[in-house]
Order: structure tokens, then C-alpha cells, then sequence
């Protein structure tokens, strides 16, 4: 298969065509969810939880993420390769430049940042440099607990408007790919209408460009709390590859995710 690239994604988006992307830490499962057509890994720092133990991704370092992208890196066929910046690299733009650095030479193809409008200046900067950057919005897992916990992000009609707001203002700043996690479905289609990127959703409902989840979502190996986002996809598939297989057909079917693993 052609690599997939950021062409590739705008090309589905232009065509309703969704597109799947899967978390991935280690060469072995990065092949496997490539041969399935996962069109995009994500080395996210979701591996402090599902890999390390932690209850959150703040413990995550740079050199955690950068050991799992090179054996991603290793292990992927055809997917695009994009890679989470770890807690408080986005603390300024010399930081965030560095870090993004770092994580390209060791294999990243687009990087992913928490956060909001204020971002702009740095996605600005990386952009500039040939750094493609995807704005992760909505519920950011590293700003839990200002958050006080895992909720649903933008209920009300003031918040909605201003995700809406600072997605297009990223997207100006030379965000290539939004990403919304845990937000009404509503929102998620409402997001996906104001820009002209690829927008990716967790828990964002149907409407938007492509879906994500956590590998061990897929594979019903969740620790903890199971999110109502999530499916076992392995339970009716007998092998970790046909789960991938199901799940990648089920998004580009428009199957997945159904209303009930929407808000």
C-alpha cells in the first residue's frame, strides 16, 4: 500500500470518506494495525496508563514517548506515524520546538499538542519549520485535574462556541489535523463543519473525519474503567489481527462508533 500521508487524510475528508487511526507502542502491534489499514498510529501518551501503571499521563517524559515512536517507527507499514508531546512540552515555543525535534528524528510524521487557542504561536512556529501538527482539543487528558477528572467537554452553548472558536483559530496558526475527545456529538459535527481539516474523534460522534482509540480498548485489555467511547472489537474476532481488521472496517463502513458510544 502507498504510504499515507497528510494529502492522503485530506483526500478522505474531501471525499466522506472516514479514515481509522489506533494507538500503537511497540513494533510488533504498530505491523499488525498496519496490515489491518489502520490509516493512522498514534504513540500516545495514553501508554503512562495502559503500559506503566499510572492513573494519568503526566508521568510520561519525553524519553518515554521517544523510545515507543522508534519502535513504532520500526515495526508500521503504511500509516502515518503521529506522536504525542508529553506534559509541559508546550510550557513555551523553545520547549515545544525542541521536544517536537526530538520526536521527529526518531520517527514521528505529525505531532500532537494539548490545548487551546493559546497554542497558536507554537503550532505557528512548528509549522514554519515543516513540523505537521494535530491540536488535540476538547477533554485534554493532561489537564485532568483542572478538569476534575474525565468529563464531557463543551455541554453548554459558551463552550461549545469556544472550542469551535479556538479550532479554527489553530487551524489558521497552521494546525493540519484537529482531534476532539469527549465531546457531544453534536460538537463534533459542528467542529468538523468550521474547519478545513481532517478532524479525528474520540468520543466525538460520528460526523467527523476519522476515529480513534486505545489499542487496549480494541482489545478489551483496559485497565480500570472501561469509557463509553470505547468497543472490544477482539471479543467477536478470535485474533488481534482480525479485531484490527473489524475495527477499521467498521469506521470506514460508518459503523462505529454507533449512538451508544456517543454523547
Amino acid at each position: 500500500m502507498k504510504p499515507v500521508t497528510l494529502s492522503t487524510l485530506q483526500t478522505c475528508r474531501s471525499a466522506n470518506e472516514p479514515f481509522s487511526c489506533l494507538t500503537a507502542y511497540d513494533a510488533s502491534f504498530a505491523r499488525l494495525a498496519s496490515s489491518a489499514g489502520i490509516e493512522v498510529l498514534l504513540v500516545g501518551d495514553s501508554l503512562g496508563m495502559v503500559l506503566q501503571g499510572h492513573d494519568s499521563t503526566l508521568p510520561v517524559t519525553l524519553e518515554d514517548i521517544r523510545y515507543h515512536t522508534q519502535c513504532v517507527a520500526r515495526g508500521k507499514e503504511s500509516s502515518l506515524l503521529m506522536v504525542d508531546l508529553p506534559f509541559m512540552s508546550n510550557s513555551s515555543t523553545e520547549q515545544l520546538l525542541q521536544d517536537a525535534g526530538v520526536l521527529m528524528r526518531a520517527g514521528a510524521e505529525m505531532i500532537k499538542i494539548e490545548g487551546e487557542a493559546w497554542l497558536a504561536d507554537g503550532i505557528r512556529e512548528l509549522s514554519r519549520r515543516g513540523v505537521p501538527v494535530c491540536a488535540h482539543m476538547g477533554l485534554t487528558p493532561q489537564s485532568v485535574h483542572q478538569f476534575g477528572g474525565y468529563r464531557v467537554q463543551g455541554r453548554d452553548q459558551q463552550q461549545a462556541k469556544q472550542i469551535i472558536a479556538d479550532a479554527c483559530t489553530l487551524v489558521d496558526a497552521g494546525a493540519s489535523v484537529i482531534l476532539l475527545e469527549c465531546v457531544p456529538a453534536s460538537l463534533g459535527q459542528a467542529v468538523h463543519e468550521a474547519v478545513e481539516v481532517p478532524v479525528i474523534g474520540i468520543g466525538a460522534g460520528p460526523d467527523v473525519d476519522g476515529q480513534i482509540l486505545v489499542m487496549h480498548d480494541v482489545l478489551g485489555v483496559t485497565p480500570g474503567r472501561v469509557p463509553r467511547f470505547a468497543k472490544n472489537f477482539l471479543a467477536d474476532s478470535g485474533d488481534v489481527a482480525s479485531a484490527f481488521r473489524r475495527y477499521h472496517e467498521d469506521v470506514k463502513t460508518r459503523r462505529f462508533p454507533a449512538t451508544e458510544h456517543s454523547f
